[in-house]
């Protein structure tokens, strides 16, 4: 493809296929998308509220409630404008600068979560393999730093990985077969056929994914260790279902996130993409809070206590 001179304007657009081949269908995802999404934001919001009223917050709730807000913060980056592009019937456009907020947003919101789920895993390790030194280790104060340091460091590396994709040569054809700023959409357009293209998605990935998975792993090899000691089953059986939460939505959000980005842009397919990515960004923050509420009994005892719901347990 022939490159374009002024691709690099921040006045140039654009152009959001999203689903411009499912028109027949536009009214039925239309549906079924704003369902979910309204069903999410619900479900985040009930348990970020239910977290704030309580007085007394360990620090797995404070994790959660923070996890909440990350997810509700996720899914106004992406859904509305998809929404939006059902409802027009069309392919939508949105500017350079426009894509380049959504995907920094969209990075940041994301790698913030892989290393708020590493927090969460390093919370359990203290919680089973050091329980005498659990209050002191987990204070308020360390949490609240840990949370501080997991954004600010994905937003600096998510600032970092936009302005490296956004800083490459755009070809003439700057339509993005897909319904978001996606990082490999993007890539596709960039008139380049070398690697280098891909560095900053490889490190971003680094940062991102490998290193907080690793301490993920690290966190439940010394768990694992831990139980094996234990030698009263109820015990035991406590300790795991402790983690069983954390660890269905590690492997959900790590699957999915290894799926889309850990691969080499000459394996990019619009349609395997915008399916995989309509799952991460609509069905799987959806999960989260009912999970969640079903296998955390502090999030269920919590979520009892906000008015509406306590009438209509009564």
């Amino acid at each position: 493809m022939e490159r374009d001179n002024k691709s690099t304007d921040a006045a140039m657009e654009f152009l959001l296929l999203g689903f411009s081949e499912l028109l027949c269908l536009r009214v039925l995802l239309f549906l079924i998308f704003l369902t979910v999404h309204l069903v999410t934001l619900v479900g985040n919001a009930m348990i970020f509220v239910a977290v704030v009223m309580e007085p007394s917050r360990p620090p797995m709730l404070f994790f959660l409630c923070q996890l909440s807000v990350i997810e509700l913060c996720y899914t106004l980056v992406i859904v509305p404008k998809a929404l939006l592009s059902l409802i027009v019937g069309d392919s939508s456009t949105i500017s350079f600068m426009g894509c380049a907020v959504q995907m920094h947003l969209f990075v940041a919101l994301g790698g913030a979560e892989c290393f708020l789920l590493a927090a969460m895993s390093y919370d359990r390790y203290v919680a089973i393999c050091q329980p005498l030194h659990y209050v002191v280790v987990m204070s308020e104060g360390f949490c609240l730093r840990l949370a501080v340091t997991c954004c600010l460091v994905a937003f600096a590396v998510a600032l970092g990985l936009t302005l490296a994709v956004f800083c490459l040569p755009f070809c003439q054809s700057r339509c993005i077969n897909h319904f978001f700023c996606d990082v490999p959409a993007v890539l596709h357009l960039v008139c380049t056929q070398s690697y280098a293209a891909e560095l900053p998605l490889l490190a971003a990935f680094v940062l991102f994914l490998l290193l907080p998975f690793l301490l993920i792993l690290t966190s439940y090899v010394c768990i694992a260790a831990a139980l094996v000691h234990v030698t009263s089953s109820v015990g035991r059986g406590k300790a795991v279902s402790t983690c069983v939460s954390h660890l269905a939505i590690t492997l959900l959000h790590y699957g999915c996130a290894t799926f889309m980005y850990v691969r080499p842009k000459s394996s990019y397919s619009p349609a395997r993409d915008k399916t995989v990515s309509l799952v991460y960004t609509n069905f799987t923050p959806l999960l989260y809070p009912l999970i969640y509420s079903l296998r955390n009994k502090e999030i269920r005892g919590v979520l009892r206590k906000i008015p509406c719901l306590e009438r209509y347990g009564n």
